[in-house]
């Protein structure tokens, strides 16, 4: 696991004193994330829950525990990835975040994005991908593709995890198609490395 660098460190102290936007008068716990600062594969929901708000980490209940599911299911553990959210603020009732909150928020999640650098970026439900690619078209239709997106990593958007809790079982197959891709891009990325790596020799750049 990557030690996470003085700026990230500085970032996570910023965030965790935020009072930006209203949520900080209703919060316990700002969530601000969790998990490798070396991750390859990135994952980002919406907001935090009311488990996440009293733990003070992403994704901890009940989409948690289908989360790693979902990541054993392509072979990766949840130590070695890293997850955000667009809030790092939990909404009062869980009700949907409003353009003010995301205005206020985005900036840390862009720097933590930056920073960590992914490979391969999943996003969680529709506020994820809105925010990211951005589109206004809803998740039913953005998921199961890949998107070449910012500092070259790929973005790829599925479902909530709380969607594929609601009775809905052909949710998760797809949320699981969309895992599985997630998993060829790093593994063709992976092959293309040493590819790279050689060619930077070449040319007496590495």
């Amino acid at each position: 696991m990557k030690t996470p660098t003085p700026a990230f460190l500085e970032l996570r102290d910023l965030a965790m004193g935020c009072t930006a936007c209203r949520l900080a008068e209703t919060r316990t716990n700002v969530v601000f994330g969790v998990g490798d600062f070396g991750a390859r594969l990135m994952l980002v929901g919406e907001a935090p829950g009311k488990n996440e708000d009293l733990q003070g980490e992403p994704f901890v209940g009940a989409a948690g525990q289908l989360l790693d599911e979902l990541l054993a299911g392509i072979g990766i553990e949840r130590r070695d990835v890293y997850i955000a959210n667009v809030l790092k603020c939990r909404p009062p009732g869980n009700r949907d975040p409003r353009d003010d909150e995301i205005d206020s928020c985005k900036g840390y999640l862009r720097e933590q994005i930056r920073m960590i650098h992914p490979d391969v970026v999943i996003t969680l439900g529709n506020f994820a991908t809105k925010l990211l690619l951005p589109t206004e078209m809803g998740i039913t239709r953005m998921r199961g593709q890949r998107f070449e997106w910012w500092l070259g990593a790929t973005l790829i958007p599925t479902f909530h995890p709380a969607a594929a809790l609601r009775g809905r079982p052909r949710v998760k197959e797809q949320m699981q198609e969309d895992f599985a891709l997630a998993a060829s891009v790093l593994e063709e990325r992976a092959a293309a490395q040493p590819e790279s790596e050689a060619v930077q020799t070449r040319l007496g750049l590495s």
